[in-house]
């Protein structure tokens, strides 16, 4: 059995601190309704445009696995476990806050705003060593399909999440292009770029979200997404 709820881009809660603006999934800051505290392990999943010269200073995370994925433009990262690194569009990160960790994330651009999505998920283990893990996913996306970008279930090539129950794909689709939805309890399918439609459910822009909750994994109906004129890239996860 299947359940559906449809979130538009403009049904998103709003941060417009003049230099980020950033648009939420989920409950977020002193964003909250009852019914938005995240959707399966997914807690946080932000869609964040950062204006040049800006950024988020050094602050603290303690027990979150956090996954970045850039849409355009570069962010640029450090943290207090000696790691630094330019992010770019096909570039994943990983952060495994653990026991503790504080990080800085800037745009490394002076003139050219950059735009991300973060997604944060609770560890199915508290106090781990922090850690961080970076991947460049172009050549897989190019090739087609579903690519894991992050995974706790041991996907070949993903991120590697410390949460057993949850995994992240991404898939870049040309114009009419389809991919299938596979089904797990928890399905997250947000529309990072370009359009198209969940096929025989409702069209799809950049922005919008469908959440999906399935009674019992591997008993999905065959949901499929096709792209529109200009395409698609969409980011799904897949949780308990």
């Amino acid at each position: 059995m299947r359940t559906l709820t449809i979130q538009r881009a403009d049904e998103r809660f709003v941060t417009d601190a003049g230099w980020l603006y950033s648009l939420h999934n989920f409950n977020f800051g002193r964003h909250y309704h009852d019914n938005n505290q995240g959707h399966g392990l997914l807690l946080v999943s932000n869609d964040d445009v950062v204006a040049p010269g800006h950024g988020f200073g050094t602050h603290g995370h303690s027990d979150m696995e956090i996954v970045t994925w850039v849409l355009s433009g570069r962010l640029e990262h450090h943290d207090s476990e000696g790691n630094h690194s330019v992010l770019y569009p096909g570039l994943g990160q990983r952060m495994s806050a653990g026991a503790g960790i504080r990080h800085s994330e800037m745009n490394a651009s002076p003139d050219e705003a950059v735009h991300f999505v973060q997604m944060w998920l609770s560890p199915d283990t508290n106090g781990v060593q922090p850690s961080y893990e970076q991947h460049d996913f172009n050549d897989q996306l190019s090739a087609g399909g579903l690519v894991a970008i992050a995974s706790g279930q041991g996907h070949e090539g993903a991120l590697s999440l410390q949460q057993k129950g949850a995994a992240l794909w991404a898939v870049r689709l040309k114009a009419a292009e389809t991919v299938a939805i596979s089904a797990s309890p928890h399905v997250h399918v947000f529309v990072a770029l370009g359009s198209g439609a969940l096929v025989g459910v409702c069209e799809l822009d950049t922005g919008d979200a469908v959440r999906l909750t399935y009674r019992r994994e591997g008993h999905g109906d065959g949901l499929s997404f096709v792209a529109g004129m200009e395409g698609a890239e969409l980011l799904i996860w897949a949780t308990d």
